[in-house]
């Protein structure tokens, strides 16, 4: 099969989004990267493309709306089911794609995306590795969002941010600190998707990490009903595909060798 590797603007139900979309391998599945609340594409750096080559898979990275080189959002207001939202999006970019077998590799707000879009279109989703995944609210989440918050007033954390997403900075950062700190977000829960989900999934966990407990990863893997296991890495945050790329990759790629 010829290569294929295309970057472009996808319309999916009237929204343009950035994506880029490498088809190597036949018969393959499709990696497909879900990245979090602050993050693009870019962000991710080389990590995705190490993955696919490794794991002989097929790869798709793109930004949400409103991140990277995706068109901005609307407003930073967003209701309290905007993750269950952008799985929908998802399916839609990957109907598009025309992707029937996605292995979907999400982090933080990535994470939660790929565990609903699992559990509502299992017919596409082949299976899940998600890292500092949220599915319900904590308190040291959001102690992590207001020091963010804190951060994004006294540091060069706008200008940083910028590189990435130009002048849509100021609208991701609000819609996702004020819709995290809104009072009716508190009783945000998505515990009621898990059993939905019956394709294998890896949950990686920073031990360390500030924005969540091993209690979200604890009661996914306990709730789900296909084979599910944990990952935990000792000393690392949130992000541990960035702070411990190599354990992460390595993990990975066995828990996709394993796939049938």
């Amino acid at each position: 099969m010829t290569s294929t590797h295309t970057s472009a603007l996808a319309n999916t139900n009237g929204m343009n989004l950035y994506t880029e979309f490498q088809h190597e391998h036949a018969n393959r599945p499709t990696l497909v990267f879900l990245h979090d609340s602050l993050g693009c594409l870019q962000l991710w750096r080389d990590f995705p493309e190490k993955l696919a080559q490794a794991a002989q898979c097929n790869v798709l990275v793109y930004d949400r709306l409103g991140y990277g080189k995706s068109a901005p959002m609307p407003s930073h207001e967003r209701p309290t089911n905007y993750l269950e939202l952008e799985a929908d999006v998802l399916n839609n970019l990957l109907a598009t794609l025309e992707i029937t077998d996605a292995i979907l590799f999400g982090h933080s707000d990535g994470g939660s995306i790929a565990l609903i879009a699992a559990s509502k279109y299992p017919e596409k989703i082949k299976a899940i590795i998600c890292e500092a995944a949220h599915i319900f609210v904590e308190e040291l989440t959001l102690n992590g969002i207001y020091a963010a918050m804190q951060a994004y007033n006294t540091t060069n954390l706008p200008e940083r941010l910028q590189k990435y997403h130009g002048d849509k900075v100021d609208t991701i950062f609000k819609a996702w600190t004020h819709t995290w700190t809104r009072s009716d977000y508190r009783q945000w829960n998505i515990e009621h998707f898990l059993p939905g989900i019956t394709c294998p999934l890896l949950f990686i966990q920073g031990e360390a990490d500030e924005y969540g407990t091993l209690a979200q990863v604890e009661k996914t893997v306990s709730q789900v009903n296909g084979p599910a296991e944990k990952y935990l890495i000792p000393n690392a945050g949130h992000t541990p595909h960035k702070q411990y790329p190599q354990l992460v990759l390595d993990k990975a790629i066995e828990f996709i060798h394993r796939l049938a």
